[in-house]
């Protein structure tokens, strides 16, 4: 495409100064642009003129703007309730209520007013653009330019292209949008989009496993941050954004998709309805101490300091049986929190290596000056290796963290059972196999228990504390306790695929595929719209790469086996990339080739 045929653009008009239609206006206006604001009447102009001054006065409070700056930002727009005034527009971008037949007759009322060659956008989070541009005369130039709020701060800007949108139209406004500093990725023309489509069904999920009581809510929003790094809960998001909203967006891509993973939990209904929205109503699966506060207040579902998990068992002695990468950091986390450690590996030169493994750890902290050689000593006295499982016959627990095979596991059970004293509690740092299964073959059901520890053991907060229908009572208040006393963040919940994080956290990187496999965006494009758009520390991806994508896989089957989802079930490209040996970074390529890098 020759620049000849690329527009210039250089007034645009905004439809709607609510706080969305406000923020796209700052931004093209502190780009220079000149822009003509369009609201219903002279108090919709006159709140939209306070949204303006109120965000440029904070930018100016901050020091990053000038006085001067935000009289100059302020002096390009003009605001009026004459829709005949964008008659000089290059671009209009619509930002009105989500309602379909308002935006239709706006770009309807537009034929008869902009140039025929100028561009017409939508700022719709849900629903058709294609639907919308159909009420111009030239859908070709209609395209969804969805900004994320607030739209001067946030850089991820969603392009929708219809089948009908002309190539150079999209081009344009790509080209547009990173003048602006804005990230542009395309997608097609689906409800959600990229990021609400892979958010929702995440939250959707997390809803449902709340509303069925697998775990409390606590739970479900720890899981998710200390597991994930997530700046947020799934549930506590959910109260930000607004349960409403949530049903909404939900309801639109279930109607369009007919993807039962994207159907409301009843229970998100049910709270809309008793008029729970969230924080802009003081109350949603938090209680929050007035409306639109952000301060999270005790309720009837609140865990009380009086029902603090204790020390049931007497902990002195702890075993670890394993000597790689996640045994060694469990052998750390227990030394370092003052408890007498024995692990046991299949041969000495193993056994060394895990010592040796936390030397290592130790000298880089104490250079970094966050370490002394004393607490180095000290942790290392505590610390004894053995090749021989029948040493640990009196440990208090005993973690396991070998291969994950069910069969090498349960024979280590079997083993297990018969060296460890009456009363010890025997634990399995399992990510995804059944801990029932290992606790059938020991003649002590209700002592075997799950710890699942997040890599690397040492520095990850999280553990997921998982009871199978066997487990006593005593023995998961224990552990809850035990995690508390070593540093970690516990959560509970029961013996079933995934537990939480992984429950949560599969399906959406497996959505993340089938969207990629669909050809409906790129994979740097869902990456950056989930960084940019959710705030999340690596895009499904870069995530996936990371992890392996044979354990993905693995995981993926395991969810698709246990719940027998149909949207569970595994993303045919994320076999095919298995199959080719393409695994993710630890072969050189996954999704993406690492070879070269």
């Amino acid at each position: 495409m020759s620049d000849e045929t690329t527009r210039e653009f250089s007034t645009v008009g905004v439809i709607g100064l609510g706080t969305m239609g406000a923020g796209i206006a700052e931004v093209f206006a502190r780009n220079g642009f000149t822009v003509i604001g369009v609201e219903q009447n002279d108090a919709g102009v006159q709140r939209g003129r306070e949204h303006l001054e109120h965000s440029t006065g904070r930018a100016v409070k901050r020091e990053k703007m000038t006085p001067e700056q935000q009289a100059q930002l302020l002096g390009r727009i003009t605001l009026t309730t004459d829709m005949a005034d964008l008659a000089v527009a290059d671009l209009v971008v619509e930002a009105v209520v989500e309602s379909l037949e308002v935006k239709k007759s706006i770009f309807r009322a537009l034929d008869d007013i902009v140039r025929p060659d100028a561009v017409l956008a939508t700022n719709t989070s849900s629903l058709s653009v294609t639907e919308i541009s159909t009420a111009n005369a030239k859908p070709g130039r209609v395209v969804g330019v969805h900004f994320f709020n607030p739209a001067p701060v946030q850089n991820l800007v969603e392009i929708i292209r219809t089948v009908v949108t002309e190539p150079d139209v999209l081009a344009d406004v790509q080209g547009l949008l990173r003048s602006l500093g804005k990230n542009p990725v395309v997608c097609g023309d689906k409800a959600g989009f990229i990021a609400n489509t892979l958010l929702f069904g995440y939250l959707n999920h997390a809803v449902a496993m709340y509303e069925g009581k697998y775990a409390s809510r606590e739970d479900i929003d720890a899981a998710m941050r200390f597991g994930c790094g997530y700046p947020m809960g799934p549930l506590a998001l959910l109260d930000l954004i607004g349960l409403d909203t949530a049903y909404e967006i939900l309801d639109t891509m279930y109607k369009q998709g007919r993807d039962r993973l994207h159907a409301p939990a009843p229970i998100l209904k049910q709270y809309v309805t008793a008029g729970l929205l969230g924080r802009k109503s003081g109350r949603g699966f938090y209680t929050y101490e007035a409306p639109d506060s952000p301060v999270v207040v005790a309720d009837a579902q609140t865990p009380s300091v009086d029902d603090k998990p204790q020390l049931r068992h007497s902990i002195k002695l702890v075993g670890v049986v394993g000597t790689g990468t996640m045994a060694s950091g469990i052998v750390e986390v227990f030394a370092k929190a003052g408890y007498d450690v024995l692990f046991t590996g299949r041969g000495q030169d193993k056994v060394d290596g895990v010592v040796a493994t936390i030397t290592k750890n130790f000298d880089k902290q104490i250079q970094r000056g966050r370490a002394t050689e004393e607490q180095k000593s000290e942790v290392l006295g505590r610390v004894r290796g053995t090749t021989s499982l029948d040493d640990l016959k009196d440990v208090d627990i005993v973690v396991e963290a070998i291969a994950e095979d069910l069969a090498i596991k349960t024979t280590l059970f079997e083993n297990l059972d018969e060296i460890c004293k009456p009363g010890a509690i025997l634990a399995t740092t399992t990510s995804s196999l059944p801990i029932i299964s290992m606790a059938k073959v020991t003649k002590r059901p209700q002592d075997v228990i799950g710890m699942h520890f997040f890599n690397p053991a040492a520095i990850m907060k999280l553990v997921e504390v998982v009871s199978t229908v066997a487990t006593d009572e005593a023995v998961t208040e224990t552990v809850l306790a035990l995690c508390e006393r070593v540093g970690k963040v516990a959560v509970k919940c029961g013996d079933r695929s995934g537990f939480i994080v992984n429950a949560l956290l599969f399906p959406y990187l497996n959505d993340a595929v089938k969207m990629l496999e669909a050809h409906y965006a790129t994979a740097d494009d869902i990456d950056t719209a989930m960084k940019q758009g959710c705030a999340l520390p690596m895009g499904p991806f870069e995530l996936l790469d990371v992890v392996g994508n044979d354990v993905s896989l693995a995981i993926q089957k395991e969810l698709y086996l246990e719940f027998r989802e149909p949207g569970f079930s595994p993303a045919p490209l994320l076999e095919h990339l298995v199959t080719a040996g393409y695994l993710g970074r630890k072969t050189g390529r996954g999704f993406r080739d690492y070879s070269a890098r």
